[in-house]
């Protein structure tokens, strides 16, 4: 299964690193199902900052989504139906095990000019702190 790159606001990005966020929200489904969340913290850090294995993918009616992912949302529910607004379905990803990157790595370092919208999916081994820089040069795939 795929990793995919995802940009999170930097204080979710506490949240998912501290415990506190055991769930990933997007109004996106993906066509593949990832196996990671690659997590990009938008400004002002602008780095891609580790990543969350996914152990489940909760795709459904707004409401059915956070009565199963609410609790370990990291958000109120007022954030939550406003981030919804206007959108009949939900994801939700369950994170598993996090890993925080001993050193950030640049958008460039994944072989993108900017951070994606939503997501894109990212072609293995063109991530992560153990990976040599020339093969970070495959260009990612588009997401959604």
């Amino acid at each position: 299964m795929p990793k995919i790159l995802l940009s999170v606001n930097p204080g979710h990005v506490r949240n998912i690193f501290n415990g506190s966020k055991l769930f990933e929200f997007r109004r996106v489904v993906c066509r593949r199902p990832p196996s990671a969340l690659v997590i990009y913290a938008t400004a002002p850090e602008g780095a891609v900052a580790g990543e969350a294995a996914v152990e489940e993918v909760v795709t459904g009616d707004v409401d059915k989504v956070w009565s199963l992912a609410g609790r370990g949302a990291g958000i109120s529910h007022e954030s939550y139906l406003a981030y919804y607004a206007g959108k009949k379905t939900a994801v939700a990803f369950r994170l598993g095990k996090i890993t925080k990157y001993p050193e950030p790595l640049t958008l460039a370092d994944l072989g993108l000019a900017r951070p994606p919208r939503s997501f894109v999916y990212l072609p293995e081994p063109s991530f992560g702190p153990d990976v040599p820089s020339e093969a970070k040069k495959k260009p990612p795939e588009p997401g959604a």
